[in-house]
């Protein structure tokens, strides 16, 4: 059951400090002073404000977690487009944000509104008081209170990192749990090794509790079925209880029930692909909530998952583009990513291929561009503005010669795209633009007007 909001969600707590600036901006830049790290995994911290504010995550409709390196926020889309088209009343979880925050806490009439976002950010802060948490840890408690507060089907929780000591992972018993594809990211939180990175993010299976799980490598494949075993959770596995692969204009997804035969899905690339397998494994797993195939092909079909090789075509840049080009924006930002982005980038004929990209420096830069520099025709790098963990474009282009290909620094997105476009020689044909590197970039572009 669940329990709507009280008219204030902590127990009497003291009023917080009233900012000069008015705005939700304003209280997440306060957040943002309560701990000296970004970033410093536990789950003491947000346990002991869950607990002043009379445990949300206790209140919660269903809720199917979702750890992974990469795949994430799209099984989440797939899931969330195939519950709606259904007329399931679905809370999303999600992050980071491309341009507001209120793009994490999404409720089932649609984003947070900006005066309860307010209300519950700052009852989390009275609540916390001058303790030390993370802006993750106490933005995911102001979630939890938004979700307990209405009435819904069901809540698709995704981890932020990791996931063992993630703040999401207080949820004691969710409806099903999911991981999807590990490979090498955020090493210096979570280990340098997949069998490392693996068992944090197996971190988040509990007892009784089915996991449905996308494909892995092996290292991560053996990690997750050892953790399994330990803490007694169900496996629901690509590869071995389910398959899904694209049949030329179907995604067919095959289990013990039979195989079925749907939509591709809206959003591009094999990976993508296996993604929406991931969500439909989820929903084999969910049979309560009754969805029929037509339901889950409209999903498919319309699912949208910005900046995941997302198509710009209107805005500011777009209007750059002369006739027959082509500009494409994508956050992924890790070694697995750039492979997979080269994947499609193969089958991109007719035009020639122009990378725009930019980086944090938390990640391996040229294991990123590497699998995308046999494909490019040329390389401009830029800085990601307002990110002090960004590469400089200098040394974003350093990273891009490393990894054997020639490159320009550019100042910014718009100088690069007008710079690639200035270079053609007049009987070249039209080209193709891909910005990426970085969520980051991406949500600068697209809060650019992109």
């Amino acid at each position: 059951m669940i329990h709507p909001k009280p008219a204030n969600p902590a127990k009497n707590p003291p009023q917080p400090p009233k900012s000069e600036t008015i705005g939700s901006d304003a209280v997440l830049a306060r957040l943002t002073r309560l701990h000296p790290k970004i970033i410093d995994l536990s789950l003491g911290r947000v346990e002991r404000l869950l607990a002043r504010l009379n445990h949300p995550e206790r209140r919660l409709p269903p809720v199917v977690h979702v750890a992974g390196t990469n795949g994430k926020g799209s099984s989440i889309a797939f899931l969330d487009a195939m519950m709606r088209a259904a007329g399931k009343r679905v809370q999303a979880y999600t992050s980071p944000h491309l341009v507001r925050f209120h793009e994490r806490i999404r409720l089932a009439d649609g984003l947070i509104d900006e005066t309860v976002l307010i209300e519950l950010l700052e009852a989390c802060e009275a609540a916390n008081g001058p303790d030390p948490i993370t802006f993750f840890e106490i933005t995911t408690a102001a979630a939890f209170l938004a979700f307990a507060g209405e009435s819904a089907d069901i809540l698709l929780l995704e981890t932020g990192l990791g996931g063992r000591l993630d703040a999401t992972n207080v949820i004691e018993r969710p409806r099903l749990t999911a991981i999807t594809p590990v490979s090498v990211d955020h090493v210096q939180y979570l280990g340098e090794t997949i069998e490392e990175i693996a068992y944090e993010k197996a971190g988040i299976l509990k007892p009784g509790v089915t996991a449905v799980i996308g494909p892995q490598p092996a290292p991560a494949r053996a990690i997750i079925g050892s953790r399994a075993h330990e803490v007694g959770a169900p496996l629901f596995r690509f590869g071995e209880e389910w398959h899904a692969r694209a049949t030329g204009a179907a995604l067919r997804f095959e289990s013990a029930a039979g195989v079925q035969d749907f939509p591709m899905p809206n959003l591009l690339g094999r990976f993508q692909v296996e993604n929406a397998g991931l969500a439909l494994a989820c929903l084999a797993q969910l049979a309560e909530f009754g969805l029929d195939n037509a339901a889950r092909g409209t999903g498919l079909e319309h699912a949208q998952w910005r900046a995941r090789l997302q198509h710009l075509q209107g805005g500011r840049l777009a209007a750059l583009m002369p006739e027959g080009w082509e500009l494409w924006l994508d956050g992924g930002h890790n070694a697995a990513a750039g492979k997979a982005l080269a994947e499609v980038a193969a089958g991109w004929t007719g035009r020639p291929l122009h990378l725009i990209y930019g980086m944090l420096n938390t990640k391996a830069a040229r294991d990123f561009v590497r699998p995308l520099v046999p494909l490019a025709q040329s390389l401009h790098a830029v800085g990601i503005p307002g990110v002090e963990a960004a590469l400089s474009a200098e040394a974003a282009a350093a990273e891009a010669v490393a990894a054997g290909i020639q490159a320009r620094v550019s100042p910014d997105v718009e100088t690069a795209v007008r710079e690639i476009i200035t270079e053609q020689s007049e009987d070249a044909p039209p080209g193709r633009i891909l910005i990426c590197g970085s969520l980051y970039l991406a949500g600068a572009v697209l809060a650019q007007g992109a």
